[in-house]
């Protein structure tokens, strides 16, 4: 044969071969390590172990590496994502004290976010200057300051980032929200969202630090204070870290809880890209509940136990939608199992709340929980407890996210140690 017949010869056959689909060369569900999507885990306490799971499901991720600041459950995450690694292929999962060292891996291609909330804000936007896409836990921010930053990072480097809201990709959630948007319990004139109490100040007694632990790098860009196993439990407790509760690391159930429940809020208004133009605590001083907020259209949405925990109730001119994660009902009865038809208005359809980010990430599109969308749900928490703390009404400016009081204003942000800067992107 010719030198030149078997150069063509061999082009042909090697383009015919390039176009053979995947389920011929590998079998059914085969992904080739060119479609991977590498993944790493930021914070792998009890949250992301939840996470691993579920991301590890997908046939296109594979997690390769994990970063944490307790080695105890860093070495458990690693083992747990090891073997979830074993039914795709062999590969190694590495461990690391500091994230940046995880960021730094040409290999990772998008990176978990499960940490405390008060890192949310440096890890994301270091992860989106390294060019990783990511996925990060609600709340999105710990401040209104550090989740407008967020935004601005993410869009700055074109990164995909679905925030953790997933009650957006569930049926009870997408029904009411679609419902309500279509008038069909008329027209909205109070919600009722049940959710536990505001952040309050942290006073639990410094302890003696584990020797697993490194305590400094746990409290990161916040201002310091002595450890306590409350704040971060050691693995064998496996019980929810209640940092979440106190001022400079969460922000109590109104954004532990009030993330998923504000955001169907939103959701279901229409109101992603805005927010209410008022918020009124209650009049008691110290009270835990009774605080409301006002969109512009004049909706009211309160803050109190209407009944139902961890629940909303639609209240409109001619019915209401009560709807949680373990039920959809209403009155008229009838309404909660309509079929919403498709002249309606529909939301953003998600069945897989992390299948739908992998699809994001491939169509380098936006998911169903978009930064901005993240953003504007926990400014609505931020505010609720700037609130309930100052204890009066503040006007809101949803375009220029800013109240009407200085005070309320020095609250939009928070000061950051050294050297740690979430403005940096």
């Amino acid at each position: 044969m010719q030198r030149k017949t078997f150069i063509k010869n061999t082009l042909v056959s090697a383009a015919a071969f390039a176009i053979v689909p995947r389920h011929v060369l590998g079998g059914k569900g085969y992904v080739t390590p060119n479609d991977r999507i590498n993944l790493g885990f930021i914070g792998v306490g009890k949250q992301a172990r939840g996470l691993l799971n579920n991301m590890s499901k997908l046939p296109e991720t594979l997690v390769l590496a994990a970063s944490d600041v307790d080695k105890k459950k860093l070495d458990y995450f690693i083992a747990q994502a090891k073997q979830n690694n074993e039914k795709k292929t062999a590969a190694e999962v590495m461990g690391y004290g500091h994230y940046r060292e995880l960021l730094g891996r040409k290999d990772i291609d998008a990176v978990v976010v499960a940490t405390p909330d008060h890192w949310h804000a440096q890890i994301a936007i270091d992860a989106a200057k390294a060019g990783k896409d990511i996925y990060c836990e609600k709340p999105l921010a710990l401040t209104i300051a550090e989740g407008r930053a967020m935004v601005s990072a993410v869009r700055k480097h074109k990164r995909v980032l679905q925030t953790g809201s997933m009650q957006r990709s569930s049926y009870n959630f997408r029904q009411a929200a679609e419902l309500v948007l279509n008038g069909y319990i008329g027209q909205i004139k109070e919600i009722n969202v049940s959710v536990g109490e505001p952040v309050k100040q942290c006073d639990l007694p410094s302890v003696p630090v584990p020797e697993y632990l490194d305590w400094d790098m746990w409290i990161g860009p916040s201002l310091y204070r002595g450890y306590n196993p409350t704040l971060s439990p050691p693995i064998e407790d496996n019980s929810w870290a209640w940092w979440r509760g106190y001022h400079g690391f969460g922000g109590g159930y109104i954004t532990d809880w009030g993330a998923h429940m504000f955001d169907i809020v939103q959701w279901a208004l229409g109101m992603d890209d805005s927010g209410p133009a008022s918020f009124t605590p209650p009049s008691t001083p110290a009270a835990k509940e009774g605080l409301s907020f006002k969109y512009a259209n004049g909706v009211i949405v309160n803050h109190k136990q209407w009944g139902e925990g961890n629940a909303i109730q639609f209240i409109g001119t001619e019915g209401t939608i009560e709807v949680s994660r373990s039920f959809i009902r209403s009155t008229p009865e009838n309404i909660a199992g309509i079929k919403i038809k498709p002249t309606d208005k529909r939301v953003y359809y998600s069945d897989n709340h992390y299948q739908d980010w992998i699809n994001a990430i491939r169509k380098r599109t936006k998911p169903i929980a978009d930064v901005e969308i993240g953003h504007r749900t926990a400014t609505i928490c931020n505010a609720v407890n700037i609130a309930y703390e100052l204890q009066r009404t503040l006007k809101w400016d949803a375009k220029k996210e800013k109240f009407d009081d200085q005070y309320a204003n020095m609250m939009i942000s928070r000061p950051y140690r050294s050297p740690w800067n979430f403005n940096d992107y």
